[in-house]
């Protein structure tokens, strides 16, 4: 039902998702009505369909970033580190902060610098988002997300990839704490989303999940 979904405000989209069973849990409701679509996406931001935003990037549906943040939500505890790989626009960048509150961190990383730049822009259009960047709960880089983010402190309870890659690559699983949850989408011409978990004991768990259709993870443009 996410073609259903559409609202004419931020409220209005949230609670359709809510309604029509794509938003599940009171604290992703509760995180997505916090962070208004309208500082992301330039054109329909309450529209459930992806949205370009330069660069060659899109602003996934939200009905998918309402889907990615569900299937985190059990690694998005106070305190956790979060890693937003290819984080574009920011959006869902801000959502997981949310989720995650003031003492845990989340970092967005994205392979074109406008992009960084971009997502730091778009959230600073709100109080609340100016105090995350400032507060360093939120942070942005330019980085190959492919390679994850290794910043010596201890791996990420929770890795989110906004664009598919070919493969789940392997170092993103070493970076996950144990227990941890990587969701990524993983394919060329037929596309799914892989949650892939790291247990406690640090045995690994893959689940092919849904049908999906992102743009690639690709190679920084040359300057």
């Amino acid at each position: 039902m996410a073609w259903m979904s559409t609202g004419s405000t931020n409220a209005a989209l949230v609670k359709n998702l809510t309604s029509n069973g794509l938003i599940t849990s009171e604290r992703v409701m509760n995180a997505m009505l916090a962070v208004d679509r309208a500082h992301y996406a330039p054109a329909t931001p309450y529209h459930d369909s992806p949205q370009t935003i330069g660069f060659s990037a899109t602003i996934s549906a939200p009905h998918m970033h309402a889907a990615a943040a569900e299937s985190l939500l059990p690694h998005l505890h106070p305190a956790a580190r979060i890693l937003d790989i290819g984080s574009g626009s920011g959006y869902l960048t801000a959502v997981l902060a949310n989720l995650v509150g003031p003492s845990g961190k989340v970092v967005g990383v994205d392979h074109i610098q406008g992009l960084v730049d971009l997502a730091h822009k778009n959230m600073s259009k709100s109080q609340e988002g100016r105090e995350m960047l400032e507060g360093g709960t939120v942070r942005f880089v330019k980085a190959d997300g492919r390679l994850g983010l290794d910043d010596g402190e201890g791996g990420w309870d929770a890795i989110h990839v906004g664009a598919a890659a070919k493969e789940a690559h392997k170092v993103l699983v070493e970076q996950l704490r144990a227990p941890g949850r990587l969701f990524i989408p993983v394919g060329e011409d037929m596309q799914y989303i892989w949650v892939i978990d790291k247990k406690e004991d640090g045995s690994v768990v893959r689940e092919k999940s849904f049908g999906v259709r992102y743009v690639p993870l690709t190679d920084a443009p040359r300057d």
